[in-house]
Order: structure tokens, then sequence, then C-alpha cells
């Protein structure tokens, strides 16, 4: 990454933005807790790419794109992996007398001359982005079977006795190396989830990636013992209990990330299973416009957080974005003339400016107590993590209606059902009705490859089995009210997306993930509708009437622009 000087150099050398701009960049990308670099990138006004060739412009040199490159090993070995990714530098091509390397930096002159020594050849230096680079460091991995068949073929660590033995397996070296192996692959893999599942006679290892569990190595049954017994070192827990569930934490930090991982170990008929949920802790908070909110919806969640009290919520399943999308509600709420106090289970980003507390229920620090507390430290706004029955419902009404904006989730469907949930929960429908500013129900989708896309024209077998599964007409109206389509279109030559599968989506057709929503606002109509103790059904179809996008209408969007498939929106949304 270019250091911020470096960077208003290069920018007002090459005239790509005045320096006028420059500095109001810079400004507010400090406001934001950001570097210049990733500030350009976020707002979109250079992204990656563009940047790196205008370094390369500013050095002279040329730009190559690493994700077209298929770099042979013998040419990636010739710098090894600790100094490539020390010096941020890959070797991809070389002739006889030439040895083409890709850099972050051209002004590291240190390393260059070094690599022409230790090769005996004339070094030619390329520009290229840390993206690309990033994704070539993976080259230096071999594939997860071949390092899994060279780690177990010797060991043979099937005892599983006493605490005594037990430790002793901990400290395995070979086992040590597996546990590494695999937190290692899941972090390079993005991975979000590492279950590690005992069976009769081996032990299968899957990994959750864009929220879709996939089987990465299945190891042999003799080394299970020694693995959950490294996890409980690594994680503080009893290592001679094996009969009640265990839930701890712990750390991994290198100079490339910082991933926090929580711990939670059940037993099961065939051994202790393992499930790893993995917190990337250097992953900047996201903008509401990254995670991917239309226009209106967009100015209506902005709109209803300027209020100075009031209750914000986030909806959905677990795993469904919930606690990402509060956060970067958050980041836009936290300035210094604000106190902002947080209680969660567990703190998943960490967040400067805010008084972030854990729950801790053993001691009885509960989300409820926890909210009592906070009504005495003089808050503005107050962060509660989940709405998980009456007494926090109620503190968490009765706070929002004494002058404080509070911001929480709650496990439902959609928007509307989220309303007589609150009524449900023993919570008046007058408070309901006056408390609540906006209610955001939302899903994950995973997002289209943009390496392998292909439109396609929807068949007549696919359009009526989309007839048949949803009310595909108002989608269609939808998509011409947002001029998507036009009116005289023909169902038959409606054209949609899907990937192909290729080598950087592991040939899924994905990468990455995005949110749908349904943003409900609180208007006066709704809030007669909650008085009268009006079904969800009658609220769903007032705010839609009022111009509210549902989550699978949003999806549809989503879907016609080329960001997800029919296949995921339909998937996440059909109950």
């Amino acid at each position: 990454m270019l250091g911020q000087d470096k960077l208003k150099k290069i920018l007002t050398t090459t005239k790509s933005i005045s320096p006028k701009e420059i500095e109001l960049y810079a400004s507010e990308a400090q406001k934001r807790n950001q570097t210049l670099e990733d500030y350009l990138d976020s707002q979109k006004i250079l992204n990656q790419e563009q940047l790196y060739q205008i370094v390369a412009q500013y050095y002279n040199l040329p730009f190559t794109n690493l994700k077209n490159e298929t770099i042979r090993k013998d040419i990636l070995f010739l710098i090894p992996e600790p100094i490539a990714a020390t010096h941020k530098i890959i070797a991809f091509d070389k002739s006889d007398t030439e040895l083409k390397v890709a850099t972050l930096d051209p002004d590291d002159l240190q390393i260059l001359e070094f690599l022409g020594k230790k090769s005996g050849l004339n070094i030619s230096p390329f520009v290229t982005s840390p993206d690309n680079l990033n994704e070539a460091l993976k080259n230096y991995h071999k594939g997860l079977k071949a390092e899994f068949q060279e780690l177990t073929k010797s060991d043979d660590t099937s005892s599983n006795g006493n605490g005594t033995k037990l430790t002793e397996l901990a400290h395995d070296l070979p086992v040590i190396r597996i546990v590494d192996t695999l937190l290692e692959y899941a972090i390079l893999e993005s991975a979000s989830d590492i279950h590690i599942e005992p069976t009769e006679k081996q032990v299968v290892v899957r990994y959750r990636v864009d929220g879709v569990l996939r089987n990465v190595m299945t190891l042999p049954k003799s080394i299970h013992a020694g693995v959950v017994a490294r996890i409980k070192i690594l994680s503080n827990l009893k290592l001679d209990e094996h009969r009640l569930p265990q839930d701890s934490r712990f750390k991994v930090k290198t100079n490339e990330y910082e991933v926090s991982f929580r711990v939670s170990i059940i037993p099961t008929y065939d051994g202790e299973k393992i499930v790893l949920r993995a917190l990337n802790e250097k992953t900047g908070v996201l903008t509401l416009e990254q995670l991917g909110f239309q226009k209106e919806p967009l100015e209506g969640i902005k709109r209803n957080i300027k209020k100075p009290h009031g209750l914000v919520l986030a909806t959905g399943p677990t795993g469904s974005g919930k606690t990402t999308t509060l956060y970067a509600i958050l980041n836009i709420l936290n300035r210094p003339e604000v106190n902002i106090t947080t209680i969660e289970d567990p703190i998943e980003y960490r967040m400067q400016g805010l008084n972030q507390s854990q729950v801790n229920p053993k001691i009885g620090y509960t989300f409820a107590s926890g909210l009592r507390a906070f009504l005495r430290q003089d808050p503005n706004i107050i962060m509660v993590g989940e709405i998980r029955d009456q007494e926090t419902a109620e503190i968490s009404i009765h706070a929002a209606l004494t002058g404080h904006l509070v911001l929480s989730t709650l496990h439902t469907n959609d928007a509307p059902t989220t309303l007589p949930r609150l009524s449900e929960m023993g919570v008046p429908a007058f408070l309901v009705a006056s408390t609540c500013n906006v209610i955001i129900a939302q899903r994950l989708v995973r997002k289209l490859c943009q390496d392998c896309i292909e439109s396609y024209t929807l068949s007549k077998a696919e359009l009526a089995k989309l007839e048949k599964e949803i009310n595909f007409e108002s989608i269609l109206e939808m998509l011409e009210n947002n001029n998507l389509i036009t009116k005289k279109q023909d169902k038959g030559s409606l054209l949609f997306y899907r990937g192909q599968g290729c080598k950087k989506c592991g040939n899924s057709g994905y990468k990455g993930r995005i949110g749908i929503y349904e943003v409900l606002e609180v208007t006066s109509e709704i809030g007669d509708l909650i008085l009268k103790g009006a079904a969800a059904k009658q609220i769903q179809a007032t705010a839609k009437s009022q111009g509210m996008l549902t989550i699978m209408e949003d999806g549809f969007i989503k879907a016609k622009t080329g960001i997800t498939t029919i296949e995921e929106v339909l998937r996440v949304t059909k109950d």
C-alpha cells in the first residue's frame, strides 16, 4: 500500500486529480479513519486497478494484471514466500536472460538489486495492484489435499487417553501443522466458518464460503483427538472435558491478517465436533452504499437515523449480515459530539469512538442488565446486539422513548412481521407505533463472479417454473417501474445472468456476497395500522403502496443487473 505523501505526489505529478481535490479527499479519509488509497477506492473515485495504472505511468513502467497470468511454480519460487509477502513482489515470467517481477513499490530498489544478484538475471519490474498481488501470493500454497497427505502420512496419534497424553498430542508437531494449515487455508479462502466433524471412520472438514458449506477434506480418525486437543489449548479450554459443550475464542495474527476465531465444541456420538467462526479484524466497516442498498431505501435509512431518538431495527435469519448493517449505520453516526455505547454477544468489529461491551450470562451480565446500566452512562446512541426477550424489548423501547436512538437486531422473516412480533413480546402497540423509525429486513446472496459471467434468455420451462413458484407478474411490473425492462418486452426475451464457473471462483460461478433488503419506514399511516393491531400482510400492502421494495423485488433488481442470479434470490427468500 502506498504512503499518503507518495500517493499525493504521484496523483499531482500525473495530473490525475487536482491538488485541491487531493487535499479534500485526504481530509475526508482522515475523518473516516481510512487511508487515502482506501478512501479513493471505497468512494469509487479511483479503483485499485486505475490507481496502480497511474502509479505505473508515474514510474514509466508497464502494468500487469496478474489474474490473467498462469505462473509456473519454478518461476514463482525464485522469490521465497516470506520475501514475496514482506516486500510485496512476485516473479511471474522469465526468459534465459530476464526475470519479470510484479511489485506494488518500484522504489524498493534494494529488493530488485538483491533479486538480480540472486537469480543472475536482468530484473524487469512491472506494477500491479494489491488485489492482483494477493491473488498471486496464494500460488505459494499447495492444494489442501496434497498438503494434508504429506502431514498425515507418517502420523498416528490415535491415543485419546488422559489429560497428560492429550497435552502431548496438542504439542505434537504434525498436529500443530495440521491445525495451522486448516486455519491458514480458511483465511485464504475467505471462509466464515470451519466445521471439523468426526464420523465413525474419519474426520470431515468443511468450510462455509459465501454462505454455502462445502467439503474440503477428510482426515484419518486417528488425528481427531490431537486436533481437538490443539484447538482446546489455543482457546484455553478444558482438555479433559469431553461430555459438555465448551465455548471460547483465540486470535491468529500475521503481517497480512488478524483473524479472531470463535470456538464452539459439542459432544457427538462419534466424538467432539468443532465449529470455528472466523472474524477478520482488519476488515474495515463497509458503507451502506457498499452493502448494496438501492437509492430510495438508502435515503429512507439516512433520513431516519438523523432523528435524535427512536428505534432502528435490522431483521433476518442468523448470518444475514444484520450486525454489519448496524455497524455501517454507527459509522455514519460516530462523531465526537455523541456518546455511543454498544452491548454485544460477541463484539464482532472494533470501532474507535464506541464504548463496546460484551454480555456475560455466567455472571448475570445480560442484554437487559447491560442496557439498564447504559442508561446511567448518559448515552445518545445505544446498540443492543439482539432483542431476545420481553425484558430487553421493553427496556429498548423505553430508551427509544426517552430521547435515545436505539439500534438492534431481531429474528423475523421480513420487515412488516417485526411490528406484530414486538407486540407479541408484550410491548404495547402504542409504544411500538411511536418509537419505531425504520426496519431493515435482509438476506445475503452470493455475487456473480465477474470473470466468468454470461447472459442468457429465460427459457419457456424456466418461465413456467417462476410463474408457478412466485408472483412473477408483479416482479415484471416492478422491473418496468424501475426502467429495467420495457412494457412491450416479450417474456421470452428476458435477459438474466449466471456464472459459467472458472478458476478464480472455484468453478462455483460466484465470488463474494451482497445484501438484498426491505426497508420499511414507520410513517403515520403504518403507525395507525400498528395501533389497530393490523396483520403483517396489511402493513406490507400499505408499505408497498408507499414505495417499499420487498426483499424478493430487490433481489430481482440485482439479478436483472448482473449482480446475482435468480436461483440465489429464490434460495434465500423462499420460506
